[in-house]
């Protein structure tokens, strides 16, 4: 019976991955053609689902977007449905929001059609669709829903006692005693055979219930193991995550197949932004920096071949390391323990010298508010620094992380999508310069730099999931060397999303 009420409740759910841990929704900030597009997809938390579109548009000759949802890979991904028209905000004209239908679950794309006085343009914005959760029933639905099911089922006995005991009767007569002792019977057997559905029905409703629960996503584990020498060894724990999480089932982000982070808790003031190398047997290999005792959080960061982003999770105790020297890409920080309830930090010293400012608005920031950090890079001397170069083919990188560890995002100033995705969901579109290849799709961070010097500034659209208190880690490359500059902040509640 309660299996048979949570029907109208609880939908279809995918098998689900994702690049952030607790931060599903995705912001990407870029070109469809000559109009440079702010957009924000807030995901549904099941799937089928409704997913949010809000754009904005920094162009004020644009005439009308247009928004369809497609594969991002393999069969689907080449024929687009007919794309909604996404609605104009009479009260901020270069404002438009949409909703979209995201019918499967994986890797997803929300193509943008542009249409203005400059033309038109494409872009593909990669979406992970998850199933989140399973939602409650609303309790007073609940009863509704249930004295419905006791009158149906009451009905039914009556209806077949009414058809049994006065079915052949003559106008005008009374049914016999007999008639109505065969009704009674006949009620009887109806009565088990409901009863016998009811229970059938809910023992298949909780079947197909924890079948369901096991698909809602749950950020997978790495298993990390510390050899002798400072080595350290990952792999993700569960063997299923392990064979679609192989060396040869990813594809290079920013030139590398794992980006890994770990950050010593509580008081985040260690911080490690390395890029193990893949082994034979399927593991992925680092030998760490000096590194000091503690405690560490593991954020993993892989993409599958299909464009699918996935960070793997996991903790480690540390000894006191020696370590080896850092090398490529590789960079480290330590400094003050984050202050849960201090005020908030908006200024960094930088080890080169000079230090980055946070441009952070006045008011207090708050959860589900889609925004674009902005970071100012100075010099010694207090004026804006021209020593910035690529790191690792883009402007900078920074890393949201909630104080508990129970959010984590790697955005670039794309956007919080891989850049492996992304490059996979521009293959296509008219005018796309991505090639196919997936060995090649680190040159998708090409086409998001700046031609000339790379300016002092670095920014990168994102929204806090949540309130709480957030370290904000931000890492650009001055004259060859790689720094990272820490910022602190704290996130209020907000009671609905702005639309």
């Amino acid at each position: 019976m309660k299996a048979l009420l949570r029907l109208a409740l609880i939908l279809a759910i995918a098998t689900p991955a994702l690049a952030h841990v607790g931060s599903p929704d995705v912001f990407f900030e870029g070109d469809a053609g000559p109009y440079h597009l702010f957009v924000t997809v807030r995901l549904p938390q099941v799937i089928p689902g409704v997913a949010e579109i809000e754009i904005r548009s920094a162009s004020p000759d644009l005439r009308e977007l247009r928004i369809v949802s497609l594969r991002l890979s393999g069969p689907g991904s080449q024929y687009a449905p007919t794309p909604d028209v996404a609605v104009r905000s009479t009260a901020d004209p270069e404002f438009y929001t949409g909703s979209l239908w995201l019918m499967q679950g994986g890797s997803m794309q929300v193509r943008i059609l542009a249409a203005g006085a400059r033309g038109t343009g494409e872009v593909s914005v990669p979406v992970a669709s998850i199933a989140q959760r399973v939602l409650p029933m609303h309790q007073a639905l609940g009863v509704l829903l249930f004295g419905l099911t006791l009158l149906l089922a009451a009905g039914a006995v009556s209806i077949a006692g009414a058809a049994t005991r006065e079915g052949k009767l003559e106008p005008g007569l009374q049914p016999t005693p007999q008639q109505k002792r065969r009704a009674h019977r006949t009620m009887a057997a109806v009565a088990v055979v409901v009863l016998t559905v009811l229970y059938l029905g809910r023992r298949w409703w909780d079947v197909e219930e924890r079948s369901y629960e096991n698909k809602i996503y749950k950020p997978p584990e790495v298993a990390a193991t510390l050899e002798s020498g400072g080595r350290l060894v990952l792999r993700p724990a569960d063997p299923v995550w392990a064979k679609r999480l192989s060396p040869g089932a990813l594809i290079p982000d920013h030139d590398h197949l794992m980006h890994l982070f770990l950050v010593r808790l509580p008081g985040m003031d260690r911080f490690l932004h390395l890029h193990p190398e893949p082994q034979p047997d399927g593991s992925f290999v680092e030998r760490l920096p000096a590194t000091p005792a503690g405690h560490y959080q593991i954020f993993a960061d892989v993409v599958r071949s299909n464009g699918f982003p996935v960070t793997l999770i996991g903790t480690l105790d540390l000894p006191d390391l020696p370590g080896s020297p850092l090398a490529g890409d590789d960079c480290v920080w330590s400094g003050a323990a984050l202050r849960v309830g201090a005020e908030d930090a908006r200024v960094a010293s930088l080890p080169g010298g000079g230090r980055m400012v946070w441009e952070a608005p006045a008011s207090p920031l708050q959860a589900n508010a889609a925004a674009d950090f902005r970071f100012r890079v100075e010099d010694q001397d207090g004026k804006p620094a021209h020593d910035l170069e690529p790191y690792m083919g883009m402007p900078g990188h920074a890393e949201f992380i909630r104080a508990d560890g129970s959010v984590f995002a790697h955005a670039h100033p794309a956007g919080s999508v891989s850049m492996a995705a992304l490059a996979l969901a521009q293959h296509g579109l008219a005018g796309s310069l991505i090639p196919a290849a997936p060995a090649a799709t680190s040159s998708m961070a090409g086409m998001m730099m700046p031609s000339g010097p790379l300016p002092p500034e670095v920014s990168f659209p994102y929204g806090f999931p949540q309130p709480g208190t957030y370290r904000v880690f931000v890492q650009i490359k001055r004259a060859g060397r790689i720094e990272t500059g820490v910022f602190d902040a704290h996130v209020e509640g907000r009671s609905s999303i702005a639309r």
